[in-house]
Order: structure tokens, then sequence, then C-alpha cells
């Protein structure tokens, strides 16, 4: 299939230009405004589909609204009539298309063009009416307030709040590109003469807000979002696309002492506290038990043994771990245990524990194997 796109070097273009050559379609037809323009008749004369993007969001003068988003959209069809070249055509179009402003205005323009222009000739076209886009690659200070967002919390630089209680509603990209993809296919959500896409988040503009200086935080707090949220999810993977080159990475609190170290990762209080252990050669840590924290141990690295002892008897339970076969290794409540470093090199132990600690309330009680 020959597929031509319209404003590929564009937020919403890059990211269904990447995804179209990850599914296999490899037959892309990459126009923008930087083209030749003597490119776009070449291509629509034997294009199979059409995904319309290219638009004008930000320009100086407002006249420019209905020439990039009307004007353009002329020149595609009547370059595709030329041709007699009846392939589907989806359009990019947004929901102030509703609204009587300068953009709204020339957004329906488009619309209504492309739609007379199916009724003519018969070309099969498909309408999105999209609500606020956001995701990676997204240009910050320009006409996504979630990117900018992102882009200047994760840089300490101002933002403007207006009104926290705005309502947005927003789409993520990945949703919008599976949609768009799945025209192909002749398989769209329909509303009203309009397509959508599916999934539809809605929130506050002070909430998106206060989402993002949690994320922030959460390199010092150790804190993660809550990936049950489908929204906080993609808001989260959103904001770590803004981040600086230079800090992907942030410092943890090392405690070193003369038998390792242990370092927290991660901790919440919904999934419980994730941490490394560094034991050197011949080192034993723990002996004490829990009433009801509880922990799974993973050696990953070294070899050594995890002793076991249950509170009241003296049967002690061994199991030999090695970073050579991974293996989880639970420690229930009601044990007394430690875990011996008897290799000749440092043994590394990833360790979860069911909740973080609490140094008013740590229930570790000290008692040897």
């Amino acid at each position: 299939m020959r597929i031509l796109v319209t404003g590929s070097n564009g937020f919403v273009g890059k990211n269904l230009v990447c995804e179209l050559r990850n599914r296999g379609y490899d037959d892309l037809y990459l126009y923008d405004v930087d083209t030749d323009p003597a490119l776009l008749d070449c291509y629509t004369k034997d294009c199979d589909f059409v995904f319309h993007l290219a638009g004008v969001n930000r320009p100086q003068d407002p006249k420019e609204f209905m020439e990039g988003n009307y004007g353009f959209t002329s020149l595609l069809l009547d370059s595709l009539k030329r041709h007699d070249n009846n392939s589907p055509i989806l359009i990019s179009s947004s929901i102030q298309a509703e609204l009587d402003n300068p953009y709204g205005r020339s957004k329906k323009a488009g619309e209504d063009l492309l739609l007379s222009y199916s009724t003519e000739t018969g070309s099969p076209v498909f309408v999105f009416r999209l609500p606020n886009v956001f995701g990676k690659w997204s240009r910050p200070n320009y006409n996504s307030a979630v990117a900018t967002f992102c882009y200047n919390i994760a840089r300490d630089l101002p933002i403007t709040v207006n009104d926290p209680s705005v309502v947005m509603s927003l789409v993520y990209i990945d949703d919008v590109m599976d949609s768009f993809i799945r025209a192909l296919d002749n398989d769209v959500l329909q509303e009203g003469g309009y397509c959508k896409v599916p999934t539809v988040h809605t929130a506050k503009l002070g909430t998106i807000v206060d989402l993002l200086h949690a994320f922030k935080e959460s390199r010092k707090d150790l804190s993660v979002p809550n990936m049950g949220n489908s929204f906080e999810r993609v808001l989260y993977s959103t904001y770590l696309s803004y981040l600086p080159e230079d800090k992907f990475s942030y410092p943890l609190k090392m405690n070193v002492d003369n038998r390792g170290s242990f370092t927290e990762i991660i901790r919440t209080e919904e999934r419980g506290q994730f941490s490394v252990n560094i034991s050197r050669p011949g080192i034993t840590k723990g002996n004490h038990w829990h009433h009801t924290k509880n922990e799974k141990f993973v050696v990953v690295s070294g070899e050594g043994h995890i002793r076991f002892r249950k509170i009241g008897t003296e049967e002690v339970i061994d199991y030999a771990v090695t970073g050579d076969k991974l293996e989880v290794v639970d420690i229930p409540p009601g044990f007394t245990h430690n875990i011996s470093n008897t290799g000749k090199t440092d043994m590394v132990t990833f360790m979860w524990a069911n909740e973080p600690f609490d140094k008013d309330k740590p229930d570790t009680i000290y008692e040897e194997v």
C-alpha cells in the first residue's frame, strides 16, 4: 500500500510515520512544509491512502488559518481529482471546528470541503475531530499545554495556569495512532458523522499540573505514579519524554558500612518498597523477623545462603542462592532470617518488602537464626 502523509514532520505526523513503519508499511510518501511542491502531484498520482495531517495552528496572521487548513486541503483534493485518484482520505481536524473562532472556522471549512469531495467522487473519507492530543515529540510552548507544562516543569521553568478548574479532554498519541491505522482497514469508531478515538481522558488543568509536579518529586521521594490509572500512566510516559537529555539519571542514597550497602530504589504505599542490597564476602545480614511485614529476595550476582528459623522452634531451613540461577525466595512473617555471602565476590540481592520502612513502626525484631 502506497501511503501519502501530509504534515509528516509534525507532532502527529512523526508519530504516525514511525508507527506505520513499525507495522510494516514501508512505501510512504512524506510531504511537509519544506517538501518540493512538485512532489505533491507525483504522490497524488498513485497513492492508495492519504493521511492529511498538515495544518496551521499558531500563525502570526489569523488569515493564515484559512490558507493553511482550507487552502492546502483544496490543493490536495484538486491534485487527486486531476489524477482520478479516489483513494480514501483521513483528515485530522479538531473539536474546535464546532467553535466560531478563526482556527475553528478554518478546520470546519477543511472538513466541509473534504465531505463535498467525497460526495462528488465517492472517495471514502475519515474526519477525526480530535481534542487535545498529548504524548512524546509534541512541541512545547506552541500548541500543547501538556507539552509546555512537561517541558517547563522538568527544567524548573515557570508555568502559567490561569484557571486550574478548567476541565480538559485529551487523547494520547498512541491511541490516536491506533485509531488512524485502523482506518486503513475501514475500522473506525464514528459518532455523528465524525470519527473519534475511543479512549478520551478528562482531567482538570490543576490536576494535570499537580501530577506533573509529583512526577518531578518522585525522583526525591522515590514514589512511582499509579500505573493502574490509565491517564496517569500515559501522562508519566509523556513527562519522561521531555526530560533534559543530561538529566535522565538521578542519584540514590546508598547506606554504606563495612558489610556492604543497602539502597532503596522505589517506595510506594500500594506496592511496597524495592531495594538493592550488596553484601561483601563472608558477611551475614539480617537475623530478625516480622509480625506482618513480608519480603522477596532475588540474588542477581554472587552466591550465598538464606536461612530461616520459625520463632519458637529450633530447626534451621537453608536455601542456597546464586546469581547463576535467578529465583525468588519468599520471606514469610514469623520466621527469623538472615542472608550470608558465602562466595568470593560481592553478592547483589534485589529485595522487595510489602510496605515501605516506617521507623515509628518498623515491625523488625532482632533474633539470631
